[in-house]
């Protein structure tokens, strides 16, 4: 299994982030893994919430399916992913200060055999760690810009 955990603060209020990142739809806006998302569901929000991610690294596209597992405002969203990768994700959010946000990326994945199994999740791991380092500097980024301070009901 593949654990990958990734990490930055975020001068912006828990809140602040929350209204980015509850946004399921607008994740590939800041993961330059993800392609697409189609929801699978009626909601789009909210524990129960199904869709399918459509991302890749190099010449490696896989649609990941995924279920809302948790929902908790301004603070986590879990999910479980049921494709060919499985495992559990959550981003959690954690006031620093008055203003400033800690948001960590956790992920336990596992491999299918034709992928490396083990030896795949781990060297699948330090790829992704790379990447989803960047996907948070762009994330910090779409925050402290402002990008939508009028927070979405629902």
């Amino acid at each position: 299994m593949g654990r990958i955990r990734v990490s930055t603060v975020i001068d912006a209020s828990p809140a602040a982030v929350w209204e980015e990142v509850r946004r399921i739809e607008r994740h590939v806006d800041w993961m330059s893994d993800s392609r697409e998302i189609r929801f699978t569901s009626e909601d789009h929000t909210g524990v129960g919430t199904t869709f399918d991610r459509v991302g890749g690294i190099g010449p490696i596209r896989l649609t990941d399916h995924l279920v809302v597992t948790s929902w908790r405002e301004n603070r986590e969203i879990g999910v479980a992913h049921r494709g060919l990768v499985t495992g559990v994700g959550r981003f959690t959010l954690a006031r620093v200060r008055r203003d400033r946000t800690r948001f960590t990326w956790h992920e336990h994945l596992t491999y299918p055999w034709w992928l490396g199994g083990p030896v795949g999740a781990f060297a699948g791991g330090l790829v992704l760690r790379r990447i989803w380092r960047r996907n948070l500097r762009v994330l910090k980024a779409l925050v402290e810009s402002g990008r939508d301070e009028r927070p979405v009901r629902g």
